[in-house]
């Protein structure tokens, strides 16, 4: 691996304004779920050590996605890219949504507003807008354009990242009586994502060459370099030729290891969640099997 701090500044490297943007959030949660807490909603459950957890930790991952070195490392090699994306919209979302404490939901959507947005909140719903974002994202004319154009870059990121949250509240719901689906019906909804998801990432991981021209054409990727870098980006085509300058493997093996990293991170998630609900599932369907029979007692 090429050493960074050769090549890029520390700003560009570690987002600094972004770092303390997150550092806010964990700030401001922790007064949430502790003085907030106690003040308004004193006969609420504190927050455990694992919720804790959960949330710094996805805060943590969305700085290094998105602010970090990953952010960079995913503007020179498609492969960080798609782990980024792994990581922002298969791992964060549900970290997230269960490590805030079901009082904060509540009390941040249990105003009449929200009721004219229920059906945003269908399970169906919420399954096709986050595969169909994620897929059409993933078009390599439509990519290009979204890398390349900081403004659309920064709303697609965001509504993506919306619609994850929307696609995994069905999976992992925080509060209990808002949940839609059964156990059964969650574990159908997790397959279907896995089916719907599919189709993108073998496109990615059966192409025969480099799809993306953010990745191996220089004059784009020096345009979508901007997003990490301030000022004029075109003196990095003088300075390193293009993307190949960073890229270990090649175009056409770094797209579909790419394709390949994010099946495999949505196949291990949802394996795990799968076995989760199945055991929570069969746990409750044999619950009465563990009593002692007071005919024999």
């Amino acid at each position: 691996m090429l050493d960074l701090n050769k090549y890029f500044s520390f700003a560009e490297l570690w987002s600094p304004m972004f770092f303390f943007a997150m550092i806010g959030l964990i700030i401001l949660y922790f007064y949430m779920i502790g003085p907030w807490r106690e003040k308004r909603h004193p006969e609420a459950e504190a927050a455990t050590g694992m919720q804790k957890t959960l949330f710094v930790g996805g805060i943590l991952l969305v700085y290094l996605c998105h602010g970090g070195p990953l952010n960079l490392l995913g503007h020179l090699m498609f492969t960080f890219h798609m782990v980024n994306m792994s990581i922002s919209y298969l791992i964060v979302p549900p970290m997230i949504l269960l490590g805030i404490p079901a009082f904060l939901w509540r009390a941040a959507f249990s105003a009449g507003f929200w009721r004219k947005l229920r059906i945003l909140m269908h399970p169906i719903m919420t399954l096709v807008l986050f595969n169909m974002l994620f897929s059409i994202y993933h078009v390599p004319m439509v990519h290009d354009y979204v890398m390349t154009n900081f403004t659309v870059h920064r709303l697609y990121y965001v509504v993506l990242f919306i619609t994850a949250f929307m696609m995994w509240w069905q999976i992992a719901c925080p509060v209990p009586e808002w949940s839609k689906l059964t156990d059964v019906k969650r574990m159908a909804y997790v397959f279907a994502n896995g089916v719907l998801l599919t189709p993108a990432c073998a496109l990615i991981i059966f192409s025969d060459g480099g799809m993306y021209a953010t990745y191996n054409d220089p004059e784009v990727w020096a345009t979508a370099m901007g997003y990490c870098m301030s000022g004029d980006t075109s003196y990095l085509i003088g300075q390193f030729g293009g993307p190949e300058f960073f890229n270990m493997l090649g175009t056409a093996d770094d797209q579909q290891l790419g394709g390949i990293v994010m099946k495999l991170v949505q196949e291990l998630m949802y394996g795990i969640i799968l076995a989760y609900i199945f055991k929570q599932w069969f746990k409750r369907e044999h619950a009465d099997d563990e009593l002692p029979n007071p005919e024999t007692a």
